[in-house]
């Protein structure tokens, strides 16, 4: 047994097994870091999430976009370190690598000031608060749902799941469709026979039912906000109404709201337009009464 002892004691007392055993403990300690720091940032994430509520508040999504950033902040700055003593262990001398690293910087200073770009916008992003996690944006010709922003990028999943990453010194003008409130903006089509007043009265009539529902009046902020009538058409007339939502519920309510107008027109009578055209049987001759032709 002590023979044993002293072979592995002997064993560790050589060069190249201390360095083993050194680089074995920094590999340990930094999945540890990395364990721990997710760890406590998934639970500090979970701990601002009230799955009560419908929509988180403002301050709350803030929140969750910085600590997505600490995250990533994180992990570099723990990988980093550990790179720096391994490098030590093996006895490589980090400080020309930094400088010759600084010369390479130099020469590849065109390229750099893309990734410098890239974090100066990221810091006023982040600190200005234009978009959070959670928020639905437009980015140039991409949009969807922000699943993460840091320094280097900001990453969006879109209707078909796709992921999409924008450099964010690419970002010039956001579209924020989720910011503080939404608005279901609607455009409904009549037909030219039908009782202007009376479909505005439905329409109105309808808002105020939806504002009672028991689920859409969590969803709903005020009542319906009638603009009037936007465009005089061929073949039909149309109106423009507004509703005030919570963040990212207004194509929700608008669905709903379509649907039930349907079958509130159909109750009501009131007629969706269809195509017209007016046929002249012969150069000269006026149209006849009834000759108008339907499209479907």
């Amino acid at each position: 047994m002590n023979r044993s002892v002293d072979i592995l004691k002997n064993v560790l007392e050589t060069p190249g097994a201390a360095s083993a055993l050194k680089v074995i403990l920094i590999l340990v300690v930094f999945w540890a870091l990395l364990r721990i720091l997710h760890y406590g940032l998934r639970k500090l994430e979970a701990y601002l999430t009230c799955h009560e509520m419908i929509r988180e508040d403002e301050t709350t999504l803030r929140l969750k976009t910085f600590i997505h950033l600490l995250r990533w902040l994180g992990s570099i700055l723990i990988g980093c370190v550990a790179l720096y003593m391994l490098l030590e262990n093996f006895g490589i001398a980090v400080a020309p690598i930094l400088a010759g690293a600084g010369v390479v910087g130099l020469a590849l200073g065109f390229g750099g000031q893309y990734l410098i770009r890239d974090i100066i916008n990221g810091v006023f992003i982040l600190f200005e608060g234009q978009y959070r996690i959670n928020d639905v944006v437009r980015i140039g010709e991409f949009g969807g749902l922000v699943e993460a922003v840091n320094l280097r990028h900001t990453r969006l999943r879109d209707q078909e799941g796709r992921v999409i990453y924008i450099p964010n010194g690419e970002i010039k003008t956001v579209v924020n469709f989720t910011k503080e409130y939404s608005q279901a903006l609607l455009n409904i089509d009549v037909a030219y026979e039908t009782d202007i007043d009376h479909v505005i009265r439905v329409i109105k009539d309808l808002g105020a039912e939806m504002r009672k529902d028991g689920y859409f009046s969590r969803l709903i902020l005020n009542d319906l906000e009638m603009l009037g009538v936007e465009d005089l058409a061929d073949s039909r007339i149309t109106l423009k109404f507004r509703i005030k939502t919570l963040p990212i519920k207004q194509w929700e309510v608008a669905r709903e709201f379509r649907r039930r107008l349907k079958d509130r027109f159909d109750k009501e009578k009131i007629q969706i337009p269809f195509p017209r055209r007016m046929l002249y049987w012969g150069a000269g001759q006026a149209p006849q009464p009834g000759t108008e032709e339907r499209r479907a």
